[in-house]
């Protein structure tokens, strides 16, 4: 079978100048005594149980032969193969490939075969199509700190955006809280395959994740109702006052437990148990709650205590260079590391503390302007991050542009080699598949096409950094889910709203 804008002058001094050293204190060593309390464990792994069964559908043995193998991790194979089976990547290599007995054979020459697309940056599902108040869940604008929602217990699998998204690459992607608040909550990292409930899509192992923000958006949200913050002053306040009371809870939660606490074990009622959909579990509750003697539980600051053991990763909303680096003070202060700003449109400014201390940049090709502290943007900043060593990263926070996560990074590729910056198409890559699963934390298992990850493949008709390609075949876990030329409606809302073949 075959199938067959003009910039800044700040911007352009930044260009022609080398990156300006700015003094920058190397990170400090995590603190002893965070090590794994039982109780506060247990409690996460509750919040976290689901009813849902995931997907099993049967991955079978495909091997994709003939076309333009680009790895996203320093090799590419022109002509070259992939072998995909049980939903792993089970060979990559140059030239024709092997035969392996039983495999469905596509012949893919010409096209182009990649890692699956991340996108570090959606608000699909929280802010879910169509646009209506009753779909605006992203920001739990009541408060300027509230670490304890998730965008998960929001998330509508029926936005008909997933569906749009994975036609254009996307096998994974990270949905965060809006921007309005200091500490909007947990953001979740899900594969993209269609589910009832949000939970039964989450990526399997990735790590947990905190929306932040900074800048004009929390200060002008409550300055504009007279209340905290009002300033940038308010912003670090704010942050460093939750912080400071996470940091409370967790010494109590450790005496506790040095004190003997994690061994107490509430005492198990005799009889039947309570059965629910996640198995067998104790009528009496959490450990936690069962221990009276421990510190009382808190949603807001268990989440900023999981960023303090180095378990949560944080994600900020930021734009100016001064922001990014009051904020990573504030980060070396409560001893936790930032995984990554988010738009960071002043990056290239400090590329290089960035690059020291192992910051990605979650950034646009060319947006800018929008609004003051969007005004020095500028399209050659992943370009300037990745010469100077740090990582780079092109995500969408948007409905329609993560449709085209390919172009945008072909914008800032071709943006960077017209200034004169020696970039590779393979570095271009890494901006959309190998370093946002490192932001995420499932670069073991994906972001890059190498034998033992998972089976996340595109095959595009042409190069795909060009606007005339598209996405012809999409694999999540070696499951065929897209097929430009069998296209099928996942969304209840899109079923009749749209004409499918």
């Amino acid at each position: 079978m075959t199938w067959i804008q003009r910039p800044p002058l700040l911007a352009v001094l930044a260009l022609l100048l080398p990156s300006v050293g700015l003094a920058a204190t190397p990170k400090k060593d995590a603190p002893e005594g965070h090590e794994a309390l039982e109780s506060v464990d247990e409690a996460e792994e509750r919040g976290l149980r689901a009813v849902e069964t995931r997907d099993q559908s049967p991955s079978p043995l495909v091997v994709l032969d003939g076309g333009t193998v680009m790895t996203a991790d320093g090799e590419v194979f022109a002509p070259g193969y992939v072998v995909l089976s049980e939903g792993i990547i089970q060979q990559v290599g140059q030239g024709p490939a092997p035969s392996v007995e039983g495999a469905q054979v596509l012949d893919v020459k010409g096209q182009f075969v990649t890692p699956g697309l991340i996108d570090t940056h959606s608000h699909l599902g929280v802010y879910s199509a169509p646009s209506a108040r009753a779909h605006s869940d992203g920001n739990e604008a009541t408060a300027a700190t509230t670490p304890g929602v998730w965008a998960e217990h929001a998330f509508s699998p029926q936005d008909p955006g997933i569906q749009r998204a994975v036609a254009g690459g996307v096998t994974a992607m990270q949905v965060l809280p809006g921007s309005a608040n200091l500490i909007g909550g947990r953001g979740v990292v899900l594969s993209m395959v269609p589910h009832r409930g949000s939970r039964a899509m989450r990526f399997p192992d990735a790590p947990e994740t905190i929306k932040m923000a900074c800048g004009e958006n929390p200060k002008r949200v409550y300055g504009g109702r007279g209340t905290a913050p009002s300033t940038r002053m308010g912003n670090l306040r704010g942050t460093r006052a939750a912080f400071l009371k996470a940091e409370r809870l967790l010494a109590r939660l450790e005496a506790h437990a040095e004190a003997g606490g994690k061994k107490k074990k509430g005492k198990k009622k005799k009889g039947k148990k309570n059965r629910v959909a996640a198995g067998d579990v104790d009528s009496g509750g959490a450990a936690w709650n069962r221990d009276k003697d421990a510190p009382d539980r808190d949603l807001n600051l268990e989440t900023l205590v999981g960023v303090l053991r180095g378990e949560i990763l944080p994600q900020v909303h930021c734009y100016r260079a001064y922001d990014m680096l009051a904020m990573m003070q504030l980060a070396d202060e409560f001893d936790f590391r930032i995984r990554s700003f988010h738009h960071a449109l002043d990056a290239y400014k400090i590329r290089d503390v960035l690059a020291e201390h192992e910051v990605a940049s979650s950034t646009w090709a060319d947006w800018w302007g929008f609004k003051v502290e969007a005004y020095d943007g500028i399209p050659e900043n992943a370009a300037l991050l990745t010469e100077a060593g740090a990582r780079a990263i092109i995500h969408s926070d948007s409905a329609r542009g993560i449709q085209r996560l390919n172009q945008e990074a072909g914008k800032a590729y071709y943006s960077g080699l017209a200034a004169g910056i020696d970039l590779t198409e393979d570095d271009a890559l890494a901006w959309i598949t190998k370093h946002p699963a490192w932001a995420l934390g499932i670069d073991g298992a994906t972001g890059t096409l190498a034998p033992d990850k998972r089976a996340d493949v595109v095959v595009w008709d042409g190069h795909p950094f060009s606007v005339y390609t598209r996405a012809r075949l999409v694999f999540i876990e070696g499951v065929l889910r897209y097929d430009v030329d069998r296209p099928q409606t996942w969304s209840d809302f899109a079923v009749g709203q749209e004409v499918t073949p």
